[in-house]
Protein backbone atom coordinates (compact mmCIF):
# COMPACT_ATOMS: atom_id res chain seq x y z
CA UNK A 1 0.00 0.00 0.00
CA UNK A 2 1.59 3.26 -0.97
CA UNK A 3 1.98 5.95 1.33
CA UNK A 4 -1.39 9.00 0.76
CA UNK A 5 -0.70 11.68 3.30
CA UNK A 6 2.56 12.77 6.01
CA UNK A 7 1.77 10.67 9.66
CA UNK A 8 0.18 12.82 12.19
CA UNK A 9 2.58 15.19 13.29
CA UNK A 10 -0.02 16.26 16.07
CA UNK A 11 0.23 12.85 17.59
CA UNK A 12 3.68 12.48 17.69
CA UNK A 13 4.48 15.96 19.53
CA UNK A 14 1.57 15.36 22.46
CA UNK A 15 3.28 12.03 22.61
CA UNK A 16 6.33 13.80 22.99
CA UNK A 17 5.45 16.18 25.19
CA UNK A 18 3.78 13.95 27.58
CA UNK A 19 7.30 11.74 27.95
CA UNK A 20 9.05 15.15 28.75
CA UNK A 21 6.68 15.82 31.16
CA UNK A 22 6.68 12.27 32.59
CA UNK A 23 10.85 12.12 32.67
CA UNK A 24 10.97 15.67 34.58
CA UNK A 25 7.88 14.53 36.97
CA UNK A 26 9.82 11.49 37.78
CA UNK A 27 13.33 12.87 38.53
CA UNK A 28 11.33 15.77 40.81
CA UNK A 29 9.21 13.19 42.78
CA UNK A 30 12.08 10.24 43.32
CA UNK A 31 15.03 12.27 43.45
CA UNK A 32 14.83 12.30 47.48
CA UNK A 33 13.75 8.75 47.95
CA UNK A 34 16.35 7.60 45.24
CA UNK A 35 19.18 9.24 47.14
CA UNK A 36 18.37 7.15 50.55
CA UNK A 37 17.78 3.91 48.96
CA UNK A 38 20.28 3.90 46.13
CA UNK A 39 23.05 6.66 47.22
CA UNK A 40 22.10 8.55 43.73
CA UNK A 41 19.15 10.99 43.30
CA UNK A 42 19.79 10.62 39.68
CA UNK A 43 19.13 6.65 39.80
CA UNK A 44 15.41 6.83 38.52
CA UNK A 45 15.61 9.83 35.98
CA UNK A 46 18.60 7.72 34.16
CA UNK A 47 16.66 4.52 33.90
CA UNK A 48 13.36 6.32 32.62
CA UNK A 49 16.04 8.66 30.11
CA UNK A 50 17.21 5.26 28.68
CA UNK A 51 13.48 4.12 28.59
CA UNK A 52 12.47 6.86 27.02
CA UNK A 53 15.27 6.52 24.32
CA UNK A 54 14.36 2.93 23.50
CA UNK A 55 10.73 3.68 22.78
CA UNK A 56 11.50 6.68 20.79
CA UNK A 57 13.73 4.15 18.77
CA UNK A 58 11.16 1.46 18.47
CA UNK A 59 8.66 4.13 17.39
CA UNK A 60 10.46 5.77 14.87
CA UNK A 61 10.99 1.80 13.54
CA UNK A 62 7.04 1.01 13.55
CA UNK A 63 6.55 4.62 12.23
CA UNK A 64 8.04 3.46 8.91
CA UNK A 65 7.36 0.13 9.00
CA UNK A 66 3.45 -0.93 7.24
CA UNK A 67 1.59 -2.04 10.05
CA UNK A 68 0.25 -4.47 7.59
CA UNK A 69 3.61 -6.87 8.21
CA UNK A 70 1.99 -7.13 11.67
CA UNK A 71 -0.41 -10.09 9.94
CA UNK A 72 2.68 -12.21 9.98
CA UNK A 73 2.91 -11.98 13.85
CA UNK A 74 -0.07 -12.03 15.36
CA UNK A 75 -0.04 -15.42 16.57
CA UNK A 76 3.29 -15.84 17.44
CA UNK A 77 3.42 -12.43 19.45
CA UNK A 78 0.21 -14.31 20.79
CA UNK A 79 1.83 -17.13 21.84
CA UNK A 80 5.38 -15.40 23.29
CA UNK A 81 3.37 -13.12 25.75
CA UNK A 82 1.22 -15.67 26.78
CA UNK A 83 4.79 -17.67 27.51
CA UNK A 84 5.58 -14.74 29.12
CA UNK A 85 2.62 -14.81 31.33
CA UNK A 86 3.17 -17.92 32.39
CA UNK A 87 7.00 -17.06 33.34
CA UNK A 88 5.58 -14.75 35.89
CA UNK A 89 4.88 -18.27 38.62
CA UNK A 90 8.11 -19.66 37.62
CA UNK A 91 10.40 -20.40 40.35
CA UNK A 92 13.80 -18.10 39.02
CA UNK A 93 12.17 -16.07 36.57
CA UNK A 94 8.76 -15.08 38.38
CA UNK A 95 9.77 -12.21 40.41
CA UNK A 96 7.49 -10.82 43.28
CA UNK A 97 6.73 -7.13 44.07
CA UNK A 98 4.50 -5.57 46.52
CA UNK A 99 2.78 -9.15 47.25
CA UNK A 100 2.05 -9.99 43.73
CA UNK A 101 3.42 -11.74 41.07
CA UNK A 102 3.34 -9.64 38.11
CA UNK A 103 7.48 -9.31 36.95
CA UNK A 104 9.71 -11.43 35.44
CA UNK A 105 13.41 -11.42 35.35
CA UNK A 106 16.29 -12.39 32.91
CA UNK A 107 19.81 -11.70 33.16
CA UNK A 108 19.01 -8.76 35.74
CA UNK A 109 16.57 -7.49 33.13
CA UNK A 110 12.33 -6.96 35.04
CA UNK A 111 9.25 -6.46 32.91
CA UNK A 112 6.21 -6.93 33.02
CA UNK A 113 4.48 -9.62 30.68
CA UNK A 114 0.96 -8.04 31.39
CA UNK A 115 2.27 -4.67 29.55
CA UNK A 116 3.27 -6.60 25.94
CA UNK A 117 0.13 -8.85 26.53
CA UNK A 118 -2.35 -6.12 26.10
CA UNK A 119 -1.19 -5.10 22.76
CA UNK A 120 -1.22 -8.72 21.83
CA UNK A 121 -4.50 -8.95 22.40
CA UNK A 122 -5.40 -5.43 20.58
CA UNK A 123 -3.46 -6.63 17.97
CA UNK A 124 -4.93 -10.35 18.27
CA UNK A 125 -8.24 -8.78 18.23
CA UNK A 126 -7.70 -5.75 15.07
CA UNK A 127 -6.46 -9.37 12.87
CA UNK A 128 -9.07 -11.69 13.92
CA UNK A 129 -12.75 -9.43 13.85
CA UNK A 130 -11.35 -8.00 10.08
CA UNK A 131 -11.11 -11.10 9.02
CA UNK A 132 -14.34 -12.31 10.22
CA UNK A 133 -16.18 -9.75 9.02
CA UNK A 134 -18.71 -11.11 7.56
CA UNK A 135 -19.44 -13.92 10.48
CA UNK A 136 -18.92 -11.31 13.01
CA UNK A 137 -22.31 -11.48 14.70
CA UNK A 138 -21.92 -15.33 15.03
CA UNK A 139 -21.51 -16.07 18.45
CA UNK A 140 -19.59 -19.36 17.69
CA UNK A 141 -17.13 -17.43 15.03
CA UNK A 142 -17.07 -14.02 15.73
CA UNK A 143 -17.89 -13.89 19.71
CA UNK A 144 -17.12 -16.95 21.42
CA UNK A 145 -13.47 -17.31 20.64
CA UNK A 146 -12.14 -13.95 21.06
CA UNK A 147 -13.55 -14.35 24.74
CA UNK A 148 -11.82 -17.77 25.71
CA UNK A 149 -7.98 -16.03 24.28
CA UNK A 150 -9.27 -13.06 26.43
CA UNK A 151 -10.51 -15.16 29.45
CA UNK A 152 -6.90 -17.28 29.11
CA UNK A 153 -5.31 -13.93 30.40
CA UNK A 154 -7.32 -12.89 32.40
CA UNK A 155 -7.57 -15.69 34.68
CA UNK A 156 -3.71 -15.33 34.36
CA UNK A 157 -3.76 -12.07 35.49
CA UNK A 158 -6.15 -13.20 38.57
CA UNK A 159 -3.96 -15.44 39.24
CA UNK A 160 -0.74 -12.76 40.05
CA UNK A 161 -2.68 -11.37 41.26
CA UNK A 162 -3.46 -8.20 39.16
CA UNK A 163 -7.16 -7.22 38.74
CA UNK A 164 -6.76 -3.83 37.27
CA UNK A 165 -4.72 -5.02 34.50
CA UNK A 166 -7.95 -7.39 34.05
CA UNK A 167 -10.63 -5.13 34.15
CA UNK A 168 -8.51 -3.31 31.82
CA UNK A 169 -8.20 -6.26 29.30
CA UNK A 170 -12.02 -7.09 29.80
CA UNK A 171 -12.80 -3.14 28.68
CA UNK A 172 -10.86 -3.43 25.49
CA UNK A 173 -12.11 -7.01 24.19
CA UNK A 174 -16.03 -5.73 25.01
CA UNK A 175 -15.17 -2.09 23.52
CA UNK A 176 -13.35 -3.85 20.45
CA UNK A 177 -16.36 -6.44 19.87
CA UNK A 178 -18.94 -3.67 20.27
CA UNK A 179 -16.97 -1.64 17.55
CA UNK A 180 -16.91 -4.81 15.15
CA UNK A 181 -20.55 -5.03 15.00
CA UNK A 182 -21.05 -7.97 17.63
CA UNK A 183 -24.21 -8.31 18.83
CA UNK A 184 -25.29 -6.48 21.57
CA UNK A 185 -27.50 -9.20 23.11
CA UNK A 186 -23.47 -11.61 23.43
CA UNK A 187 -22.13 -8.18 25.14
CA UNK A 188 -24.53 -7.90 27.56
CA UNK A 189 -24.87 -10.96 28.66
CA UNK A 190 -21.43 -11.72 29.51
CA UNK A 191 -21.38 -8.58 31.27
CA UNK A 192 -24.45 -9.56 32.86
CA UNK A 193 -22.28 -13.20 33.95
CA UNK A 194 -18.65 -10.82 34.43
CA UNK A 195 -19.60 -8.15 36.78
CA UNK A 196 -21.22 -10.26 39.87
CA UNK A 197 -17.72 -12.47 39.23
CA UNK A 198 -15.38 -9.66 39.33
CA UNK A 199 -17.39 -8.12 42.49
CA UNK A 200 -17.51 -11.75 44.45
CA UNK A 201 -13.45 -11.73 43.15
CA UNK A 202 -12.43 -8.13 44.05
CA UNK A 203 -14.64 -8.83 47.60
CA UNK A 204 -12.92 -12.23 48.16
CA UNK A 205 -9.74 -10.62 49.40
CA UNK A 206 -10.19 -8.72 52.61
CA UNK A 207 -7.25 -6.03 51.06
CA UNK A 208 -9.44 -5.37 48.05
CA UNK A 209 -12.48 -4.92 50.79
CA UNK A 210 -10.32 -2.55 52.76
CA UNK A 211 -9.51 -0.51 49.48
CA UNK A 212 -13.13 0.40 48.79
CA UNK A 213 -13.79 0.87 52.44
CA UNK A 214 -11.26 3.84 52.05
CA UNK A 215 -12.43 4.89 48.31
CA UNK A 216 -15.93 5.63 50.46
CA UNK A 217 -14.47 6.99 53.24
CA UNK A 218 -10.69 7.44 53.71
CA UNK A 219 -10.84 9.48 56.87
CA UNK A 220 -12.31 6.37 58.41
CA UNK A 221 -8.01 4.60 58.77
CA UNK A 222 -6.48 7.70 57.96
CA UNK A 223 -2.75 6.24 59.13
CA UNK A 224 -3.57 2.52 57.20
CA UNK A 225 -6.14 1.92 54.07
CA UNK A 226 -6.66 5.63 53.37
CA UNK A 227 -3.34 7.01 53.99
CA UNK A 228 -2.37 6.96 50.21
CA UNK A 229 -5.08 8.38 48.72
CA UNK A 230 -5.30 10.92 51.98
CA UNK A 231 -2.06 12.25 51.47
CA UNK A 232 -2.52 12.62 47.35
CA UNK A 233 -5.72 14.77 48.00
CA UNK A 234 -3.42 17.20 50.20
CA UNK A 235 -0.97 17.29 47.81
CA UNK A 236 -3.69 18.44 45.36
CA UNK A 237 -5.00 20.96 47.99
CA UNK A 238 -1.60 22.34 48.68
CA UNK A 239 -0.62 23.26 44.49
CA UNK A 240 -3.72 24.97 44.64
CA UNK A 241 -3.94 26.71 41.24
CA UNK A 242 -0.47 27.71 40.53
CA UNK A 243 1.37 25.28 42.40
CA UNK A 244 4.50 25.25 44.84
CA UNK A 245 6.83 25.22 42.28
CA UNK A 246 8.83 22.08 40.00
CA UNK A 247 10.98 20.34 42.45
CA UNK A 248 9.47 22.07 45.48
CA UNK A 249 6.92 19.57 46.51
CA UNK A 250 6.39 18.56 50.39
CA UNK A 251 3.93 14.71 49.63
CA UNK A 252 6.83 13.47 48.17
CA UNK A 253 9.24 13.57 50.89
CA UNK A 254 8.12 10.06 52.02
CA UNK A 255 4.95 11.18 52.54
CA UNK A 256 2.88 10.31 49.14
CA UNK A 257 3.72 6.11 48.79
CA UNK A 258 4.60 5.20 44.84
CA UNK A 259 5.23 9.32 43.91
CA UNK A 260 7.09 8.39 41.12
CA UNK A 261 4.65 5.32 39.80
CA UNK A 262 1.32 5.12 40.18
CA UNK A 263 0.48 8.43 41.91
CA UNK A 264 2.96 11.12 39.86
CA UNK A 265 -0.14 12.62 38.74
CA UNK A 266 -0.38 13.91 42.20
CA UNK A 267 2.83 15.51 42.19
CA UNK A 268 2.23 17.32 39.10
CA UNK A 269 -0.83 18.64 41.19
CA UNK A 270 1.31 19.75 44.02
CA UNK A 271 3.67 21.23 42.19
CA UNK A 272 2.31 22.41 38.70
CA UNK A 273 -0.89 23.20 40.26
CA UNK A 274 -4.19 23.27 38.95
CA UNK A 275 -2.47 24.25 35.50
CA UNK A 276 -0.34 21.85 35.27
CA UNK A 277 -3.14 19.20 35.82
CA UNK A 278 -5.10 20.89 33.31
CA UNK A 279 -2.44 20.70 30.71
CA UNK A 280 -1.69 16.82 31.12
CA UNK A 281 -5.67 16.19 31.09
CA UNK A 282 -5.67 18.38 27.63
CA UNK A 283 -2.79 16.05 25.97
CA UNK A 284 -4.06 13.76 26.87
CA UNK A 285 -7.42 14.60 25.74
CA UNK A 286 -6.02 15.77 22.21
CA UNK A 287 -3.80 12.18 22.27
CA UNK A 288 -7.40 10.36 22.45
CA UNK A 289 -8.74 12.89 19.58
CA UNK A 290 -6.09 12.44 16.96
CA UNK A 291 -6.27 8.39 18.24
CA UNK A 292 -10.06 7.85 17.33
CA UNK A 293 -9.41 10.39 14.54
CA UNK A 294 -6.80 8.17 12.51
CA UNK A 295 -9.23 5.17 13.26
CA UNK A 296 -11.76 6.86 11.35
CA UNK A 297 -9.45 7.42 8.99
CA UNK A 298 -7.39 4.23 8.49
CA UNK A 299 -7.77 2.95 5.12
CA UNK A 300 -9.15 -0.81 6.23
CA UNK A 301 -10.90 -2.44 9.32
CA UNK A 302 -7.69 -4.18 10.33
CA UNK A 303 -6.13 -0.50 10.33
CA UNK A 304 -9.69 0.69 11.72
CA UNK A 305 -9.61 -1.78 14.55
CA UNK A 306 -5.45 -2.01 15.77
CA UNK A 307 -5.89 2.27 16.13
CA UNK A 308 -9.19 1.69 18.10
CA UNK A 309 -7.60 -0.48 20.58
CA UNK A 310 -4.26 1.38 21.42
CA UNK A 311 -6.22 4.58 21.33
CA UNK A 312 -8.62 3.22 23.68
CA UNK A 313 -6.21 1.05 26.52
CA UNK A 314 -4.15 4.34 26.30
CA UNK A 315 -6.90 6.58 27.08
CA UNK A 316 -8.86 4.17 29.64
CA UNK A 317 -5.50 4.17 31.58
CA UNK A 318 -4.49 7.52 32.19
CA UNK A 319 -8.42 8.30 32.86
CA UNK A 320 -8.53 5.97 34.83
CA UNK A 321 -4.91 6.39 36.71
CA UNK A 322 -6.30 9.93 37.00
CA UNK A 323 -9.12 8.90 38.62
CA UNK A 324 -7.71 7.20 40.97
CA UNK A 325 -5.22 9.67 42.45
CA UNK A 326 -8.30 11.87 42.56
CA UNK A 327 -10.30 9.95 44.44
CA UNK A 328 -12.97 9.38 42.17
CA UNK A 329 -11.99 5.26 42.15
CA UNK A 330 -10.79 2.69 44.46
CA UNK A 331 -7.29 3.03 44.59
CA UNK A 332 -5.73 0.34 41.90
CA UNK A 333 -2.22 0.07 40.60
CA UNK A 334 -2.57 1.15 37.00
CA UNK A 335 0.61 3.68 35.68
CA UNK A 336 -0.18 6.87 34.48
CA UNK A 337 0.51 6.44 30.55
CA UNK A 338 4.11 8.12 29.50
CA UNK A 339 4.73 10.01 32.64
CA UNK A 340 4.75 7.01 35.49
CA UNK A 341 8.27 5.52 36.49
CA UNK A 342 8.59 1.84 34.69
CA UNK A 343 10.53 0.36 31.48
CA UNK A 344 7.82 -1.85 30.06
CA UNK A 345 4.94 0.70 30.45
CA UNK A 346 6.91 3.19 28.21
CA UNK A 347 8.72 1.30 25.93
CA UNK A 348 5.55 -0.83 25.01
CA UNK A 349 3.14 2.62 24.37
CA UNK A 350 5.75 4.55 22.48
CA UNK A 351 5.88 1.48 20.30
CA UNK A 352 2.23 1.57 19.55
CA UNK A 353 2.02 4.97 19.32
CA UNK A 354 5.10 4.17 16.52
CA UNK A 355 1.90 1.60 14.98
CA UNK A 356 -0.55 4.26 15.34
CA UNK A 357 1.32 6.74 13.59
CA UNK A 358 1.97 4.64 10.86
CA UNK A 359 -1.79 3.96 10.56
CA UNK A 360 -1.91 7.85 10.06
CA UNK A 361 0.49 8.02 6.95
CA UNK A 362 -1.89 5.45 5.28
CA UNK A 363 -5.19 7.53 6.43
CA UNK A 364 -7.95 8.65 3.68
CA UNK A 365 -9.14 11.74 3.33
CA UNK A 366 -13.06 10.49 4.37
CA UNK A 367 -13.70 8.67 7.46
CA UNK A 368 -15.78 5.66 7.53
CA UNK A 369 -19.33 7.28 7.07
CA UNK A 370 -21.27 4.54 5.96
CA UNK A 371 -19.55 1.76 8.25
CA UNK A 372 -22.07 -1.37 8.90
Amino acid sequence: MNRKIPFDYWLLFITFALVLIGVVMVYSSSSIYALQKYQDSYFFLKRQGVFAIFGFLLLVIFLFVDYHHLFKIVYPFLCVSLVFMLCVFMPGLGHKVGGAQRWVQVAGIHFQPSEIAKYALIIYLAYSLSKKEENVKSFIIGFLPHLVVAGIFIVLLLAQPDFGTSIVISFLVFLMLFAAGTRISYILTALLVAIPAGWFFMMSAPYRQKRILAFLNPWDDPANTGFQIIQSFLAFYGGKIMGLGLGDGIQKLFYLPEAHTDFIFSVVGEEMGLIGTLIVIFLFGIFLYRGIRVSLKAPDLFGMYLALGITSLIGFQAITNMAVVMGLLPTKGLALPFMSYGGTSLVVNLMAVGILLNISAYGQDVAWRNYR
